[in-house]
């Protein structure tokens, strides 16, 4: 039975990358037979060539796609280097969960609210006395929707900084810091050189395929884009998304051309990151090898403790009130710091939509999240069983690849089969992605833990289903309970899959946020907000009450079984 459940999950989760592959390559080389393109022909490519300001779409993408990475990389490493292994680190992490538990779009649509130029941070400013409201309008033209990028690059940044923090825990453990750390320090070195030339060479290097894929989301980010990004000229990934929704099908072609061209771009930029890291690491290593440098006798001075974190929880913590306050407001004049009038009209207004729209989502998530677990667990006791494992170059093509161009080529080949089953091909759409989070999510429960209590359960009499239920289960469900959450949570973030797999057919609270957060009413805006940030919350809240409750009831059912065996030995010893 398990290689049937293996099998399938490859045939599920993995075959239609091919024809998604082939069904992007064909339609940009115009051979489109049902639309009556027989020919190939590479005229989609030149007209992807000769668009109007396509280099600064392609230096936009750059920019704030390996911009933000840096960024992201570099706040990472700055805060690891300060706080791992102090006290203030497992205040840290306690909050690194919520921050992340917040999808792209509602931090995107909190963010524009927070730094528009009548936004809660300029209200705030001008509450404290600064009256200078033209220069701050200036500076804040800069950070959204500007022509460069430089707000779309931070609030990627920001996303995606406790994302590479959570990814780094296991890395870090798994090095022994502390080892590390007392080892050069006997050699010489202070805590700025053990950090830089004995960590970051072993650390960033097991943190690749997490930095791809922050790469590749900042590189053809769509939906982000569309609420931060410059417009005039756009990110290359917004462009392509303009041609794919062009209601003109001769022009397919020249969309599937841009796809590709996206997916290169992608690839190249991946291909630098390893260079660069190949270059430093490997080819210039002097750097790292030439010892110690001179201690000098000066003044360290005082550590400002929230000097390097505090963005990073300040503006999620900001985001929530403020989508609430947006959501009750009726009358919000500039610069007032808070309404002069509330209203739940909006809420009224918006509630039959909701509920359908909440009731597709949470469908949507939770029939992908819990057919990818059954798939995952499969293919975990599968790897166990029989030492075969997925290739990790396999799980990480959906996250590294662009999501436009890899669902393009399965879009064109979901029309080759009749019928319109598009909740179906959305539920699938969806599978794709949650599966590698959901993988990667369990793999290190399943590594760690010791077979040898399998060994001992079978030989006592017990069969391998009672074997998993009684002893292995226990010990992995709290792993399988926050890999379902984060299965749900990926799930309902998705906004290409469900526009393009849907045709717009399916909607969700994610893409009626996005719809919404260009150009519609602000405090309707703020109630898919909030909606769309609130859900993936509730279920990791759900994650960690499930976890404890569980973890009390185990031990209790221990106590009591204890108990139960103390007294029937003393009752034997008495009557004896």
């Amino acid at each position: 039975m398990i290689h049937l459940f293996f099998i399938f999950a490859l045939i599920l989760c993995f075959l239609p990358l091919l024809p998604g592959i082939i069904g992007l390559l064909l339609p940009s080389l115009s051979w489109i037979p049902t639309l009556g393109f027989n020919n190939v022909s590479i005229s989609a490519f030149n007209d992807v060539a000769t668009w109007p300001n396509l280099t600064a779409s392609i230096g936009l993408s750059l920019f704030a796609g390996l911009g933000s990475t840096a960024l992201a990389l570099f706040f990472t490493y700055s805060i690891l280097k300060r706080y791992w292994g102090t006290a203030r680190w497992q205040k840290l992490e306690r909050t690194l969960s919520p921050m992340l538990a917040m999808p792209h779009v509602a931090f995107a649509i909190g963010f524009a609210l927070l730094f528009s130029p009548t936004g809660w941070f300029f209200r705030l400013i001008d509450a404290l006395g600064i009256s200078d409201l033209a220069g701050i309008a200036l500076l804040q033209s800069n950070l959204i929707q500007d022509n460069y990028g430089f707000g779309l690059m931070l609030a990627l940044a920001i996303k995606e900084t406790p994302f590479l923090l959570i990814m780094s825990i296991p890395i870090l453990k798994q090095l022994s810091v502390q080892q590390l750390g007392k080892v050069s320090a006997s050699l010489g070195y202070s805590h700025f050189e053990t950090w830089r030339k004995v960590i970051l060479p072993q650390w960033l290097p097991k943190l690749r395929l997490s930095l791809f894929a922050v790469a590749a989301y900042g590189l053809s980010v769509v939906d982000v884009a569309l609420i931060l990004g410059p417009t005039r000229p756009s990110t290359l990934s917004v462009l392509v998304w303009q041609w794919f929704n062009d209601p003109d099908l001769q022009q397919l072609p020249r969309a599937a051309a841009g796809a590709c061209l996206l997916l290169i771009i992608t690839a190249a930029s991946l291909g630098l990151i390893k260079f660069v890291e190949w270059f430093s690491f490997k080819h210039q290593r002097g750097w790292i090898t030439k010892g110690a440098q001179t201690i000098r006798n000066t003044k360290q001075k005082p550590k400002r403790h929230l000097a390097l974190y505090s963005p990073f929880i300040a503006i999620p913590v900001m985001i929530v009130p403020l989508l609430i306050i947006w959501s009750f407001a009726q009358r919000w004049r500039f610069p007032d710091l808070l309404p002069s009038r509330y209203s739940d009209r909006f809420w009224q207004q918006e509630l039959p939509t909701l509920a359908d729209l909440m009731g597709t989502s949470l469908s949507l998530a939770i029939v992908s999240s819990t057919v990818a677990l059954l798939l995952v667990i499969a293919c975990l006791e599968y790897r166990q069983k029989y030492q075969r494992a997925i290739p990790v170059w396999l799980i990480a093509i959906p996250l590294v690849t662009p999501q436009l161009s890899l669902l393009f080529g399965i879009q064109i080949v979901t029309y080759m089969i009749p019928g319109q089953h598009y909740w179906l091909w959305v539920s699938w759409s969806h599978l794709l992605f949650v599966f590698p989070y959901m993988y990667l999510a369990l793999d290190g429960a399943w590594r760690s833990y010791d077979v040898r209590l399998d060994q001992c359960s079978r030989s006592l009499g017990l069969n391998a289903w009672q074997t998993w239920w009684r002893v292995k289960r226990p010990q992995v469900q709290p792993a399988i309970i926050f890999g379902l959450a984060i299965g749900i949570s990926v799930s309902l973030a998705q906004y290409l899959p469900t526009q393009m797999l849907g045709a717009g057919r399916i909607s969700t609270v994610t893409t009626e946020a996005v719809a919404l957060a260009s150009g519609q009413d602000r405090r309707v805006m703020a109630i898919y907000g909030l909606l769309q940030g609130i859900l993936p919350f509730v279920f990791f809240t759900l994650a960690i009450v499930a976890n404890r409750l569980s973890y009390r009831w185990r031990h209790y059912r221990q106590y009591s079984l204890q108990n139960t065996h103390i007294s029937n030995k003393s009752k034997e010893y008495t009557h004896g």
